[in-house]
């Protein structure tokens, strides 16, 4: 894996901001897109461009061969026994709240539990807090150790006979945290409980393999793997697709319009209403290709050697706090931190203007937050195209960025 190479596949990355050269370490929030995928989302607008399913003219056809080929490079990258169980959304979020306003509103009662944790982004949050004030469903967390690590005690604790959803994410966006989703989904099973799992954070950085998991529902968007915003899948096993309502009705996913009533397609049409985001499908299925050419093996590898240098040379910088574990090898490729007396949008500021784009905020996790008794964060994750020196420049502007609050207060 020859990063030099890869980096000159992202034409952003060629470029000065405020007059240095850009250093982008925010591929949590959104990856940058290689020229392979910016080109096929411009053919299919130049050449291509129609309706798909509805046309038998000759566009339509291509249109429909390339969105449909994208639903099969999908399932192959994730292990799928089906395309039929390949939903494409606008994300994660959308295929997240797609099962709890379906499968989870339809069959969760009073008293029954959805067991989450404390980690969890709002997207696998909020949805479940809605499920329970519907349903009277209990809202349930599994603790967190120390280091922000989940136990497989404690999830034995948490799950009980009457857990009905189990929904963790795969990856923490702030503890960079790789959760055992195939043991807690093993734990969830012999509760009666399905497994959701939360792959935005994940998918882009390793293999998955639904099949070997054994999850029930696996979301995941294409802007954090090289495709265009707007894009995402929702996995799920199809015998409970099947049995699953629509969320969204219209044109696309139904079979026969009556009067009174309506029949919807056959998986996984019935769940994609109106005309679909195709040029976003086809430009995920470009984006699949070229992670699948580099290896997602490597990418990992990659992304395992910069969190270790980030987390031994940050922690040389005075009054560094780092969040989660210590040890590269319980982490991928990101590392949240704070500085002491600054606060994290003013870090944020400052390597700005050194051309360093990291993220600041609470990221979506107001509840780990909390838990990390912290009101914000400052994070900086790498990806495929992130360089040892990016990380230097990183580390040098935290330095003045110390430097220079030490010297204002």
């Amino acid at each position: 894996m020859n990063v030099h190479d890869i980096r000159r596949q992202f034409p952003i990355l060629d470029q000065e901001v405020n007059g240095k050269p850009l250093v982008y370490l925010d591929s949590s929030a959104t990856s940058q897109k290689p020229i392979q995928v910016i080109e096929t989302v411009e053919k299919y607008y130049k050449e291509i461009n129609s309706n798909v399913h509805r046309g038998v003219h000759t566009l339509g056809t291509r249109a429909t061969d390339a969105y449909e080929g994208a639903r099969e490079k999908v399932r192959k990258f994730i292990n799928a026994k089906s395309t039929q169980e390949v939903i494409f959304t606008r994300g994660t979020t959308t295929a997240l709240n797609t099962v709890a306003a379906s499968y989870a509103a339809e069959n969760l009662n009073a008293g029954d539990e959805i067991v989450i944790t404390y980690m969890e982004h709002h997207s696998n949050i909020i949805p479940w807090q809605q499920v329970a004030k519907r349903t009277g469903a209990v809202l349930k967390y599994i603790p967190l150790q120390e280091d922000g690590t989940i136990s497989l005690d404690d999830v034995q604790a948490t799950v009980t006979a009457n857990t009905r959803v189990v929904s963790v994410m795969q990856v923490s966006n702030v503890l960079g945290v790789i959760n055992p989703v195939k043991e807690i989904a093993r734990i969830a099973h012999e509760n009666g409980a399905i497994m959701v799992v939360d792959g935005a954070q994940s998918a882009p950085h390793m293999k998955i393999d639904v099949q070997d998991l054994d999850c029930d529902f696996l979301a995941f968007s294409g802007h954090k793997m090289c495709a265009p915003t707007g894009i995402g899948v929702l996995y799920g096993k199809k015998h409970l697709l099947e049995k699953m309502e629509p969320i969204e009705f219209g044109g696309e996913m139904i079979d026969f319009v009556h009067l009174q009533e309506s029949t919807w397609k056959e998986l996984p049409w019935k769940f994609e209403a109106g005309t679909p985001i195709i040029a976003g499908a086809i430009g995920l299925g470009a984006a699949i290709d070229f992670l699948n050419e580099i290896g997602l093996d490597n990418i990992e590898q990659h992304e395992h050697k910069l969190a270790a240098y980030a987390l031994e040379k940050m922690s040389s910088v005075p009054g560094m706090t780092i969040y989660g574990p210590l040890d590269a090898a319980k982490r991928a490729g990101l590392v949240t931190f704070n500085i002491s007396d600054v606060h994290p949008h003013d870090v944020a500021t400052v390597l700005d203007a050194e051309g360093i784009a990291v993220r600041a905020g609470h990221h979506c996790a107001q509840p780990l937050m909390k838990w990390l008794k912290a009101s914000a964060t400052a994070r900086a994750s790498f990806y495929l195209y992130n360089t040892e020196d990016d990380i230097d420049k990183l580390v040098e502007g935290l330095v003045k960025t110390k430097e220079y609050f030490s010297d204002v207060f």
